[in-house]
């Protein structure tokens, strides 16, 4: 294979390991709140600032990111407090929870572009010198935001799957009616999708950063690639999201030297769209 052709594919495997992430916590509250927020990708943003304003202080860079991922929790709690339960309780339609999500979004946005710039900032840390494998320059950042990642996964399997709360969480996404019925409690499930979920997405947020450099509209321009994967990996379904973020990633970074970075975004929609022709439920089956 092409060296060329396979360092684009590291480079994807890599942005899709943050698209899962942050794609793991946006399928989450849709599949348990029925909730489309447009404002995952500006938490996923402020995550990245929190860890930006902790490290700036000397923090190491690790600690830093669960520090931020504390915050971001705070922050989508804050807004279940004040707006997500309250809407829940008046029966609000999808159309007015996305319109209020959106305007979730560009408050959060501009807050950050008030409080620490519009420019490109990046973390405090040492400069790593990218690793020579097989003549493939692979920057050490892209391994441990794998790395951190698949651990992150492997964890969040375990708790979906093996934990009582994981398995309220898929009983009240499976139907919240029966799951009330049942005996669970449904607040404390919704509490912990936003944990979870602000958790998950911070990091995501974070790592990015690290590959990147972080900036206020870093979030607005993955959500397109989040949705995609989101629907692509079958709505609801956590691990679904999950594959379907490494095929956006890697696609994304293949099409690069044909499309040039411009049209990235436009390669997750159109791989959505040409599954989506095909197996209009995505390629998993939905919900958890």
């Amino acid at each position: 294979m092409n060296l060329q052709v396979t360092q684009l594919i590291i480079n994807g495997i890599a942005v899709g390991s943050i698209i899962a992430l942050a794609a793991v916590g946006l399928t989450l509250t849709y599949g348990i709140l029925r909730l489309s927020n447009f404002a995952h990708g500006d938490f996923l943003t402020l995550g990245a600032y929190f860890t930006l304003f902790i490290n700036s202080f000397g923090v190491n860079i690790w600690v830093s990111m669960v520090i931020a991922a504390a915050g971001t929790v705070v922050a989508m709690l804050l807004s279940e407090m004040f707006l997500w339960s309250r809407m829940r309780s008046i029966r609000a339609s999808s159309t007015s929870l996305i319109i209020i999500s959106i305007g979730l979004a560009l408050f959060l946005r501009n807050s950050i572009i008030f409080i620490w710039g519009g420019s490109n900032q990046n973390y405090n840390v040492p400069i790593s010198p990218a690793l020579d494998i097989f003549g493939l320059k692979v920057p050490q950042n892209q391994l441990l935001v794998l790395f951190l990642a698949s651990v992150t996964i492997v964890l969040l399997h375990y708790l979906l799957q093996n934990t009582k709360i994981g398995k309220a969480m898929r009983a009240v996404a499976d139907d919240i009616d029966l799951a009330k019925v049942s005996g669970i409690n449904v607040d404390k499930v919704v509490f912990w999708t936003w944990v979870i979920a602000g958790s998950v997405t911070s990091l995501g947020g974070s790592m990015y950063g690290l590959i990147t450099a972080v900036r206020p509209n870093m979030g607005w321009f993955l959500i397109l690639p989040l949705f995609a994967s989101v629907i692509l990996g079958g709505i609801g379904n956590p691990y679904g999201a999950i594959a379907a973020a490494f095929i956006i990633g890697i696609a994304q970074e293949a099409s690069t030297p044909l499309l040039g970075s411009q049209y990235k975004q436009g390669v997750a929609l159109l791989l959505m769209i040409l599954v989506l022709l095909i197996r209009p439920k995505g390629l998993f089956k939905g919900t958890m």
